[in-house]
């Protein structure tokens, strides 16, 4: 039984059969790896995922905070000015584009300042009214004017208050847009000078209102949310066309067509603001000369009232006083004549 089973052993084709066996199993077990793929790789595509995953998470919390908070901040700003301009629908009642476009030249955006402002529109003519009243019947103004004249007063009194939120963004506008209109001339020089040392246009709005702020902070706040539209809207030719509208400026609207075209067409920006700046300046010019030869004109009642009179004094004062002497010591002489 023994000598069989060596024989078989033994035997050259089951030697070979065993060799061709063991090279296989040798073959499979060396390739598993390649055929496995790389572990590594593997590794690192479920680090990927993971971190992937978590990004998202941590995108979702923040967002979420950032959500809630500002909910809570508008609602502690103004929570009863909405309830109170939502309630009585006041947005559709005195809300038009001009009165948009007008907040916007003042320097107000948002939701915030246009609730503020309805707010008020409606709570000052009831403080007005109710001024006048105390003034009038109270305190005793206009004693000894009729009852008709104290009654028209009271009601002036309301439409002033209803009027005055409106006077106070005209002067914030008008204000903000000579700011910007006197600094203008000096922000395209600037920007021609960026643009020509080969900055985009981007990167000169962005240096622009670096440099620009210490001469008018209302036209680097202009120029920063311009970069940031540009940065942002799908379309720059709606960036530029905020611009024009913010300032309510024909400058500002001149050289922002300009750069709408030069975007639309691609024609180089440097000629167009090397033009739109001499053009500002000569505007600036025109405008301080305008002001000198108004000014004589304007000093004419000053000098009839306060320069005149005190020059009259001065050149016939003593001559005046010399004639006064003359004639007290000529009396006096003749006095002691006749006696």
């Amino acid at each position: 039984m023994t000598d069989q089973i060596v024989k078989a052993i033994l035997e050259p084709s089951f030697l070979i059969g065993l060799l061709v066996a063991i090279a296989v199993f040798a073959t499979v077990f060396t390739a598993m790896p390649a055929l496995g793929g790389n572990e590594l790789k593997a590794r690192m595509k479920s680090v990927a995922l993971e971190r992937d995953e978590l990004r998202a998470k941590q995108r979702a919390r923040l967002a979420a905070e950032s959500d809630r908070k500002r909910k809570g901040l508008r609602e502690q700003q103004g929570g009863g000015m909405r309830d109170v301009v939502e309630r009585l629908d006041l947005k559709r009642a005195l809300v038009d584009q001009a009165t948009l476009a007008k907040l916007k030249v003042a320097g107000f955006r948002g939701e915030n300042p246009l609730t503020r402002f309805l707010f008020f529109r409606l709570v000052l003519p009831f403080v007005g009214l109710v001024l006048g009243l105390l003034y009038v019947f109270v305190l005793g103004g206009l004693a000894e004017q009729p009852l008709l004249i104290k009654i028209f007063f009271v009601i002036i009194c309301a439409y002033g208050g209803f009027y005055a939120p409106i006077i106070y963004i005209n002067n914030r506008a008008t204000k903000r847009k000579q700011s910007i209109q006197t600094a203008w001339p000096d922000a395209l020089d600037l920007m021609l000078i960026c643009v020509e040392s080969g900055m985009s246009i981007e990167a000169a709005f962005r240096r622009v209102a670096e440099e620009i702020g210490i001469q008018s902070v209302e036209l680097a706040e202009e120029l920063v949310l311009t970069n940031a539209e540009l940065s942002f809207l799908q379309e720059r030719r709606q960036a530029y066309e905020n611009l024009s509208s913010r300032t309510g400026l024909e400058s500002v609207k001149s050289v922002s067509q300009a750069l709408i075209q030069a975007e639309r067409y691609g024609t180089p920006i440097a000629h167009a603001l090397r033009v739109l700046a001499q053009e500002s300046r000569e505007m600036r010019m025109n405008a301080a000369e305008k002001k000198a030869a108004a000014l004589p004109p304007k000093l004419t009642v000053p000098m009839i009232l306060f320069f005149l009179p005190v020059l009259f004094a001065v050149i016939l004062g003593p001559a005046i006083m010399q004639f006064s002497q003359q004639g007290v010591f000529g009396e006096a002489s003749q006095s002691s004549g006749d006696q």
